[in-house]
């Protein structure tokens, strides 16, 4: 019993002499032990360490800690290399760290993220755009709001948050979409900002019969939406506020 807890010492002690640069890339070691070496480098931005942290976001395990390592020394140049690589998971960890350092100049780099082919790339970088509160990223969220899908709704929704002039055209625009989710996020944005005007509208989609969506535009698999009930209960807030 002894001599196991001296072994178990003597592995300890020398895993704490291990650089945590090495330690990081070391696979015989466990992911939670790999993570720890990650977060010990931490605020280091020495070039060595910045190369290593962009060699190591490759790593499945790695790449939460590795990210977020990047974020935090404000990493712009790395994390834009990151948004390019061929891996979307790794472009999706690359859009929404760039957000997060909420520079004005990386605003048309997140907007073209957000139309990536590839639906996690493209929320993530929606989710980038929401960490913005100045006025500049407002017509990017427009343009993306217009075009409707997961995506647009995303940022109908963070218009809708900002109070931005233009939601309650847009979320009109959408009552005309061809997709169900679409229509109903208009509906939320009207039910919360719209009027009487809106009123014929809604009362002819609430007389239609309830529309079944099962697999749409870049939303999946979903459970049946009734439109018209939707329809009533967005005519119901408008009524109820205009009394």
């Amino acid at each position: 019993m002894k001599s196991g807890l001296v072994f178990l010492i003597f592995v300890a002690a020398g895993l704490a002499a291990e650089p945590p640069l090495d330690r990081m890339f070391d696979a015989q070691l466990t992911a939670s032990q790999r993570n720890d070496a990650c977060f010990e480098l931490r605020g280091r931005s020495e070039p060595n360490i910045r190369e290593a942290i962009l060699r190591a976001i490759k790593i499945e395990q790695l790449r939460a800690c590795t990210s977020t390592n990047l974020r935090v020394i404000g990493a712009e140049s790395e994390l834009r290399t990151v948004l390019q690589d061929k891996d979307p998971e790794i472009r999706a960890v690359g859009a929404r760290e760039l957000g997060s350092l909420r520079k004005i100049a990386l605003l048309p780099e997140l907007a073209t993220a957000a139309a990536d082919p590839n639906l996690l790339v493209a929320t993530n970088a929606v989710e980038g755009l929401t960490r913005y509160t100045t006025p500049e990223v407002l017509p990017y969220l427009d343009s993306l709001a217009r075009k409707g899908g997961i995506v647009g709704i995303l940022a109908l929704d963070r218009l809708a948050a900002l109070k931005d002039p233009a939601r309650l055209a847009i979320a009109r625009q959408l009552l005309n979409s061809s997709e169900v989710p679409d229509r109903v996020a208009g509906m939320r944005v009207i039910g919360d900002d719209g009027d009487a005007s809106d009123l014929p509208v809604l009362r002819r989609i609430a007389g239609t019969k309830p529309e079944v969506m099962i697999q749409q535009r870049g939303f999946g698999l979903m459970p049946t939406i009734d439109l018209s009930r939707a329809a009533q209960a967005t005519i119901a807030q408008i009524e109820t506020r205009n009394r």
